[in-house]
Parts: structure tokens; sequence; C-alpha cells
């Protein structure tokens, strides 16, 4: 499979991107709250279809969580606490780059978390999930799916580029050989989890540009009815002359040499 030229992308994602944008002005001006879920192995393309969102949102109602190793305290607490207080408010939206689903992938994978957690965890999530649904919020949850061969690609790509360096940590380098065992504890999630009102979706991001439209395509699709009427807007005339830019201080810097 040859993957999508970036041209080609751009083509085909300008009309879904403003489709987006029609949505999160639905969401603002009628109080909606919509959560989004990107789960998925390390390099699947979490990040990029983040991104892809986050780059035609307004940044004061669409919020990115993407939360560290907990500390101390946290994990004293219910387990589901820090995430609760990252949930949208009405009129805004969450976009969650790994979420309480990492008591079900990466901690019991790694080691991070004991079978009984997971499994008290696993039992517990439907009912979390059914008092979001119950109470207004529009829940997505995304798995992004890569083979392995893409995967190992994509990490060689950090590892020799020093623009993606940062990317790469010891748990992604441990992770390389839990590949089977990160598809079991997806199976069993899944099995746990996949539920009427809170569905999983599987995408395929082994072409990661392609795998961005299905998920933007297939969320718009999920959505109710966005569209509304755009409010006018009073746009008097200026009451003189546009003015130029001047300057008493200090003065531009020379502009880039071309």
């Amino acid at each position: 499979m040859v993957d999508l030229t970036h041209k080609k992308y751009e083509k085909l994602v300008q009309p879904l991107t403003e489709e987006l944008g029609t949505m999160a002005r639905w969401v603002d001006e009628t109080g909606q709250r919509i959560v989004i879920l990107f789960e998925g192995r390390d390099t699947a393309g979490k990040g990029g279809s983040i991104d892809m969102f986050a780059r035609v949102l307004n940044p004061r109602l669409c919020h990115v969580v993407a939360l560290s190793s907990p500390s101390e305290r946290e994990r004293s607490e219910w387990y589901f606490q820090r995430y609760v207080e990252h949930l949208p408010p009405k009129g805004e939206i969450s976009l969650f780059d790994r979420s309480w689903y990492n008591r079900a992938g990466v901690e019991p994978v790694m080691g991070f978390c004991t079978p009984k957690e997971t499994d008290n965890f696993l039992r517990a999530v439907p009912e979390f999930e059914r008092q979001l649904v119950d109470d207004g919020i529009l829940l997505f949850k995304y798995w992004l799916c890569c083979d392995q061969k893409k995967q190992e690609k994509r990490f060689e790509a950090r590892l020799y580029n020093p623009l993606k360096r940062w990317k790469l940590s010891p748990i992604d380098i441990a992770a390389r050989a839990r590949y089977d065992a990160y598809t079991k504890a997806r199976e069993l999630m899944l099995q746990a989890t996949h539920t009427d009102f809170a569905p999983w979706t599987l995408i395929d991001f082994n072409d990661q540009a392609l795998g961005r439209l299905t998920l933007l395509r297939d969320l718009l699709d999920r959505v109710p009815d966005t569209e509304l009427p755009l409010k006018d807007i009073p746009w008097p005339d200026l009451p003189a002359k546009p003015g130029k830019e001047k300057y008493g201080v200090l003065k531009p810097i020379p502009n880039f040499d071309k």
C-alpha cells in the first residue's frame, strides 16, 4: 500500500476541517460537551491526530489532556479522580492523549499495576462511562492500529531524527518487545468496555494521513447535525482611512532575508 501523498491529503482534509470548525461552533453555541479519547500503540499517530483538531479549534474551548505519570498522592486517590477534573464544562471539548485506559494497556503490560487492579478497572469503566453519557457528554473512543513493522519504522525515525528524538522514552524502548502483550491487553479491554452507549472505534493508522481522514470523517458523521446559521455581527465602516503602523521608541528588526 502506498501512503497518501501530502498534496492529496491537504486537498481531502480541507473540507473536513471546515466541518470540524462548524462542529466546534455548534458545541460553543449550544453548550454541548464532547470527550474524545485517542488510544493506541506508541507511534500509532495519536499526537498527529490531536494536532489536526487543535490547529483548527479555538484553544479556549478545545483542551488537550496529556497527563504525566501520577504523583504519589494521585496514586492514593480513586483511579478516575485525576481524569475527572479534565472533563469539559458546557461548550467545550476535551481531547485525551491517552486516558483512563492506561490501566488497561500500558500499566499492566509494563507492570505498573497489579492484575487485580486491572480487573477492577475493567469492571468499573462501563458504569463510569455510563454516568458520563447519561449526564450529556458525547463520548468517542478511538483506538489507532498499526502493524509492528510500521511501528519499528516510526521508532527508527525518532531514533535517527534529532527533531523527533524527544518523542523516544525508556517505556517506548521496552514496549518494542511487548507488541503481542499489548494486543492481548487491547482485546481484553475491548471485550470488557465496548458498550452500546460508549463503543470503541478501531482505525487503521498504518498510513497516518489516511487514518486521520478516516477518524475525522467518522467523528463528524456521528455527531448530530451541527449546521447553525451565522449570527449577524455589526461591522461599521472605519471613521477614517486605514492607518499605517507608526514607531517611536523601537522599530521592527529587518525582515528575513529570502
